[in-house]
């Protein structure tokens, strides 16, 4: 996902990757069954609601282990077992009325009340996904569970406390987003709406909030688009490759900024290779559909100013930290409606307009 510089054919910056990928999908395709057990087990995470939880700087063990065992259920709901989906939900509902007191402690005494509303909720969701599960009736199980798993979001999102680290000095001049925001991007096919995370990418969501607030986006068209890869856009008219900051006269250049979980402030201008971490997932990673990455030049990692492209690629035969995107891109939110719309996107396509819908108060235009 290079961005288009002046010289460059249209797609040669990210004509490798794509080769790149496409060998890898016809090596995975024609291997021997042996080749497969190389792969770590266990789907990819591919829920972008589900990414958002896990990715919150947040330390709730009994919550959290209640959060993934009802994300955990796919796989027997996908097989119809129901007496291991029954199971899974009254386990769940037995570890929240033992482990309720203690949840609650995590939270401070301004939050504490809300916790327990959201808590009680949890329980008669618990109590609806358990009959559900009873009756051996999806729809309405996984409304249940979607509704549970919003209810222990909504939770988590009270025990966030101060941001999480330091932005380091060298980049003081750049705006970040210390938090999250929601944005609505509008294209000539309909609405989109992404949650774009500050916690994890704070100075790429932060320059992408920024300009979304100038309206820089607004009537921009798609300049890449690869069927099931990716759609790009952010490349202004004229010959400027990205945004010329009005006060420097120059063009504002983001680093590559990739979190990885466990290390307490994300890696600045250095990808996975550089840093000798061949098989690590970032904390956003690439595995879903509409996930949004900050695009760079294949030879500079820093100089990344405005373009950004969607993800498409389903990423099943290339899950976190073993596919070409992730540690070589920074990923800094995801989509979280408006699928039918981005299935339906080309280069014939663009963004109408952009606007910030919620958390624009996150937004700092400096350190």
């Amino acid at each position: 996902m290079a961005r288009r510089q002046s010289g460059w054919t249209h797609r040669s910056g990210w004509a490798p990757l794509w080769a790149g990928l496409t060998s890898l999908l016809v090596l995975l395709t024609l291997a021997a069954p042996a080749a497969w057990a190389a792969l770590p087990q266990g789907n990819a995470v591919t829920d972008p609601a589900a990414l958002l939880r896990n990715a919150l700087p947040i330390k709730a063990p009994d919550l959290q282990d209640l959060q993934h065992r009802l994300e955990s259920t796919s796989d027997d709901l996908r097989a119809k077992r129901w007496p291991a989906l029954n199971s899974t939900v009254r386990r769940c509902g037995s570890l929240l009325g033992t482990r309720k007191a203690a949840i609650l402690e995590g939270f401070t005494s301004d939050t504490r009340p809300q916790a327990a509303a959201l808590l009680d909720q949890l329980e008669d969701q618990l109590q609806v996904l358990a009959a559900a599960a009873e009756q051996q009736e999806r729809d309405p199980f996984l409304a249940a569970r979607r509704d549970a798993l919003a209810t222990i979001g909504d939770a988590e999102d009270l025990l966030v406390g101060p941001f999480p680290f330091e932005i380091p000095a060298e980049f003081a001049g750049l705006p970040r987003l210390l938090g999250r925001a929601t944005v609505q991007l509008t294209t000539t096919k309909g609405d989109l709406t992404a949650v774009v995370d500050g916690y994890n990418a704070p100075l790429t969501a932060g320059a992408f909030v920024d300009l979304v607030q100038r309206g820089f986006y607004d009537g921009l068209p798609f300049i890449r688009a690869e069927d099931f890869y990716v759609l790009q856009t952010g490349d202004p008219a004229g010959p400027e490759d990205g945004f010329i900051d009005p006060n420097t006269k120059s063009e504002r250049r983001v680093p590559l900024e990739i979190k990885v979980p466990g290390q307490p402030a994300p890696f600045y201008n250095e990808t996975f290779e550089d840093l000798g971490l061949f098989k690590a997932a970032p904390e956003l990673p690439f595995s879903t559909k509409g996930t949004l990455g900050w695009a760079h030049s294949d030879e500079v990692l820093d100089d990344g100013s405005s373009q950004f492209f969607l993800f498409l690629f389903e990423p099943e035969l290339t899950p976190a930290g073993l596919n070409l995107i992730d540690g070589r891109y920074a990923a800094f939110g995801y989509v979280v409606d408006g699928f039918d719309v981005l299935e339906e996107l080309t280069a014939d396509d663009g963004i109408v307009k952009a606007r910030v819908v919620a958390g624009g108060e996150n937004l700092q235009p400096h350190g």
